[in-house]
């Protein structure tokens, strides 16, 4: 754990970034800092973090609270959260962001793989919101997922990613009920493709990382535009964030008309110059 010593501004919100490293959750940061809230940013890179850090208290006049954090820990979630109260004072907004990709047919993807996205995606967010929910309740706060359309409507190669995806929606809605009366603000928040590091490190059969992308990022939307709404869908206290035309689209597709968007999604997917999916071509 470290911290960026600073006179501590207590008045000030804080937001807690699991995943803060990179893509989504490097731009989240910089947003939240941005808009005065105070920061406990976690990922496994220490290193990166420290370099967020000094360029945030460079930049904007907030603390930042870091932590060296594998959030598929659970330990290591517990002792981010505890520290982070005990360095603030306060919560108000938890943001889980970190998680790791697929790009592997399941009759081909090991077992410990399945495991560890499960781990990771589902099992942290779940880790990391039970430490946090106390003092979520205590300032009526934020409880935010960034989760994908995969959530919603699922796509091959990704049998592990959406099965973390849809177990972060139940857990999330059925926690929202739980919530009615308390004040917690409850939202999920589903990004269309971002140019990010999540498709580089999705895992592939074998256990390994895609590495480069097979599709152009150039026209996909910005991790710091992603980052923009779900500081506004916070701020008006949204339900769900469904970001594109897209995902609209394939939401609506799956509800309405599940046969037709399977097809849909299966020739969309076995485009993809990806040799994982082989077996679709």
């Amino acid at each position: 754990m470290a911290k960026i010593e600073t006179t501590i501004n207590n008045s000030k919100k804080v937001a807690v970034i699991t995943g803060a490293s990179s893509g989504i959750g490097k731009a989240l940061s910089f947003e939240f800092a941005k808009n005065k809230f105070n920061i406990a940013i976690c990922a496994r890179r220490i290193d990166r973090l420290e370099q967020m850090a000094i360029e945030i208290n460079k930049n904007f006049s907030v603390d930042v609270f870091i932590s060296q954090t594998d959030i598929a820990v659970k330990e290591d979630c517990q002792n981010f959260i505890e520290e982070t109260y005990n360095y603030f004072g306060r919560i108000d907004v938890l943001v889980n962001n970190a998680g790791i990709s697929q790009r592997a047919l399941f009759v081909d993807l090991e077992l410990d793989s399945f495991k560890k996205i499960i781990d990771t995606n589902y099992w942290g967010t779940v880790y990391c919101t039970k430490f946090a929910l106390p003092y979520l309740l205590q300032s009526k706060g934020s409880l935010v997922a960034i989760s994908s359309i995969s959530g919603f409507s699922p796509l091959p190669g990704r049998t592990a990613y959406c099965s973390s995806k849809y177990g972060i929606h139940g857990f999330l809605e059925s926690l929202r009920i739980e919530n009615l009366k308390t004040g917690l603000h409850v939202m999920i928040v589903a990004p269309g493709f971002t140019a990010s590091e999540i498709r580089e490190k999705a895992m592939v059969a074998g256990g390994g990382q895609q590495g480069s992308s097979p599709r152009n990022e150039a026209k996909m939307m910005t991790p710091e535009r992603v980052a923009q709404k779900v500081l506004r869908g916070i701020r008006i206290r949204k339900r769900t964030i469904i970001m594109s035309p897209m995902g609209i689209a394939a939401v609506w597709f799956t509800r309405l008309l599940p046969e037709l968007m399977d097809r849909i999604v299966y020739h969309h997917i076995k485009k993809e110059d990806n040799e994982e999916y082989k077996i679709l071509k």
